[in-house]
């Protein structure tokens, strides 16, 4: 047994006497400067490349190349070998940044990748994919089947020097496709997602593969054991990512927004994830990428991530990790060894193989997926980009013994060039691709989404004390949840202020839960939301109901329902003391409602909705007028609803009187623009508008419209200001609010955030 431990007790007193030794002097300031001359130049490059109207990783790329052997170490070979030193460890310092920047860009891939844009395409993406593999494959097994043996580390493995040489041909860079991509401003488009799909789905085939191919090249034979943990692995890894792993993201970035908050502590979760789950693919034995894209794409789908965080990731990663990344790949490039004669007959043949076969694989599989010509070539132009992945085959092939000095040039010069390729084909090839009317659609509501007020609502918070105000609140919420996926939380705030006797302390208790769960229970069964709601209920506590209101906002929602008078009005308040401070000081946008509909109708209607419709709503143009449009045509677009879109044109004011004739048709003029403007937005949510346009005083004409016509419902939205310490909308507003024959809802900004 002493026998046998001594190796380990050996090894235990070797680390105590030897402790690790941080990073040197030198090596660090080589890492430090290496990282701002790749970057200076990349980025210098990049911003020459988009003046010229070419995407900037072209440049990131030639980056690498200036200063690698190629150029800087032509010109001043001492200086470059002393700043960029062959090392093992001084490369791998490097590595670990390119590696990041790899992550990186795929993650954010993934955040932009419309998962179910490529599931209605998935057929066509994978027949590209099968293509694009199937074909290089071929032609690259052959090409290494009959090259000299020159080229070849050992002539006695031929046939694993032609499965490396096709694995090579066949994969593609889909960090490279996603960057040229979003300089190009094409990850959205249909052929933009299917390239992305395609390309995914020809990577994950791709590093199976290597894999594949790195274990034959290790063992010298076939080895099933190795294929099957490869193809297993990766098939294992996207099962579990697409079922559990969606729950757990889901899961993950609720309790993160609950209990943390914030995009820091949200872009901190999204990295976490990333990168255990590219630890965990690279311990299967596929590619670290794929966990990082897949992470991605789920992340995106999770509504509690934070778009903040997104942003916030998006440009660290093209601001500085993917420069760093790009030229990397170009710095490993020595172009006077391709320049030898035979060496660079040999590598145009190779390039030509490499573009001939991708080219035609994906061409093929578009045509058969339904694509047209000119989508073919496009498809082609972008899976033909090799990149960095095609520069790692090439260092694992030069690991392994399989690729010599030559032939390793060759294969990065290839990556190279079929990069600097992609984007000026696919701007070519683009151009001849006309938009479907279903993608015209599909990105005009994309863009409308982006801008919209109420599609960026998915978190609702809900305070109920109680009472018709908060139940009708509770019928509205209940619209917009059937045309929003919404996440709907109901808050009963009590004050924990304790009475003096113990006993009295007691029935206090039971009384605050009953009412809680009275509270609670009136908004609850108001709501007909769809299945895939999430609805929950909370009840919590402070020094007052105000302050808890507040403090539950700051956990990230998108909007505040709350109804106008919860309880008995105070005394100088616009509602109660209680809304108004909430109204005020909300960290979000806030919608108040009121009823305004009778005891006894509200007895009569307590067991059914309150039916809409006609809405009315007021506009004038302003922000928050749009937004008062696009909750009522969220609310009609469900309901079936007809809205009223007027603008008042104040003749009241004496100094109208002063004007000409002219000058009153110009005023109405711009208010017919006005309502105009903000029906096309209406339409535009699936609501029915008509528009009028009323003369006289603003706040008279709203309210006898509301009676003549018999509206149901009146949506306004309104700036809150504070007079005295109680919310004020101002006197046209606040006289709609109190006077009007049916609901009123105000939609508000917040004013004030600092309560967080």
């Amino acid at each position: 047994m002493h026998s046998l431990l001594n190796p380990l007790l050996t090894v235990g007193v070797v680390a105590e006497k030897g402790p690790i030794k941080p990073l040197g002097h030198h090596e660090l300031l080589l890492i430090l400067l290496e990282l701002a001359l790749l970057l200076l130049v990349s980025r210098g490059l990049g911003e020459f490349m988009r003046r010229i109207k070419q995407p900037p990783v072209v440049g990131e790329l030639l980056a690498g190349v200036l200063l690698g052997p190629s150029v800087f170490g032509w010109l001043l070979p001492n200086l470059q070998e002393h700043i960029f030193p062959k090392t093992q460890a001084q490369s791998d310092l490097l590595s670990v940044v390119s590696w990041l920047g790899v992550l990186f860009l795929l993650v954010v891939t993934g955040l932009e990748t419309d998962l179910n844009l490529i599931v209605r395409k998935g057929r066509t993406a994978l027949l590209i994919s099968l293509g694009g593999i199937a074909i290089p494959f071929a032609t690259g097994l052959g090409l290494g089947w009959f090259l000299p043996e020159s080229f070849l580390a050992n002539p006695n493995q031929r046939l694993i020097f032609s499965l490396f040489i096709a694995t090579a041909m066949s994969i593609s860079a889909v960090p490279v496709i996603a960057k040229v991509l979003m300089d190009l401003k094409l990850i959205r488009r249909d052929i933009g997602q299917v390239t992305l799909a395609a390309g995914m789905t020809d990577d994950t085939i791709g590093w199976i593969l290597l894999s594949v191919v790195s274990g034959l090249a290790s063992s010298g034979k076939f080895d099933f054991q190795t294929i099957f943990k490869s193809v297993g692995g990766a098939l294992l890894f996207l099962g579990i990512a697409f079922t559990l792993g969606r729950s757990l993201m889901v899961w993950m970035f609720r309790w993160v927004d609950n209990y943390i908050g914030g995009p820091t502590a949200s872009l901190s979760a999204l990295l976490v994830l990333a990168l255990g789950s590219a630890a965990f693919t690279h311990t299967l034995g596929i590619e670290a990428a794929l966990g990082a894209f897949v992470t991605g794409i789920l992340a995106g789908q999770s509504p509690r991530f934070s778009r903040e965080a997104g942003l916030t990731l998006e440009l660290i990663t093209s601001g500085f990790l993917a420069p760093i990344f790009f030229a990397t790949a170009g710095l490993r490039v020595d172009l006077r060894q391709i320049l030898v004669p035979q060496t660079l007959v040999i590598g145009l043949v190779v390039l030509a193989v490499a573009c001939f076969g991708k080219f035609t694989g994906a061409y093929i599989g578009s045509r058969v997926g339904g694509l047209t010509h000119w989508e073919g070539i496009a498809m082609g132009s972008g899976m033909n980009a090799r990149g960095a992945m095609e520069i790692i085959v090439a260092t694992i092939g030069v690991s392994l013994g399989v690729l010599n000095p030559q032939m390793y040039s060759i294969i990065v010069m290839v990556a190279i060039v079929t990069s600097l390729m992609a984007p000026p084909l696919l701007r070519w090839s683009l151009s001849n691709v006309a938009m479907s009317e279903e993608e015209v659609q599909r990105l005009e509501q994309e863009e409308l989404a982006s801008r919209s007020f109420i599609k960026r609502i998915h978190r609702v918070l809900m305070p109920s004390q109680g009472g018709p105000n908060v139940r009708l609140a509770a019928q509205l919420v209940s619209h917009l949840g059937h045309q929003n996926t919404l996440e709907v939380t109901v808050l009963f705030a009590q004050s924990d202020k304790k009475p003096k006797q113990k006993s009295a302390n007691a029935v206090a208790t039971a009384v605050k839960d009953s009412t809680a769960e009275t509270a609670i229970s009136a908004v609850v069964e108001e709501f007909h939301l769809p299945a895939d709601t999430l609805l929950l209920t909370k009840v919590e506590s402070g020094n007052n109901k105000a302050e808890v209101i507040l403090k539950e906002a700051c956990k990230g929602y998108d909007l505040i329902v709350i109804g106008a008078t919860e309880r008995q009005r105070s005394r100088g308040a616009l509602f109660s003391l209680l809304v108004d401070r909430v109204v005020q000081e909300a960290p979000c946008a806030a919608m108040i409602v009121k009823s305004n509909l009778s005891q006894a109708h509200e007895q009569a209607k307590s067991a059914s909705y309150h039916k809409i419709g006609h809405i009315l709503v007021p506009t004038s143009g302003t922000e928050y007028s749009q937004h008062a449009v696009e909750v009522a045509s969220t609310i009609a677009a469900e309901t079936g609803a007809i809205i009223t879109l007027v603008n008042v044109v104040n003749r009241t004011q004496g100094e109208y009187f002063l004007f000409e004739e002219q000058t009153i048709h110009s005023v109405t003029e711009i208010a017919e623009q006005i309502v105009h403007q903000q029906a096309e937005v209406g339409r535009g949510l699936g609501a029915i508008i008509k528009t009028a346009i009323l003369i006289g005083s603003p706040e008279f004409e709203i309210l006898k419209f509301a009676r003549i016509n018999q509206v149901d419902l009146i949506v306004m939205g309104s700036s809150v200001r504070t007079i005295s310490g109680r919310a004020f909308f101002g006197h046209r507003t606040d006289a709609i609010l109190n006077k009007a024959p049916c609901p009123v809802a105000v939609i508000t900004l917040p004013g004030n955030t600092t309560s967080c």
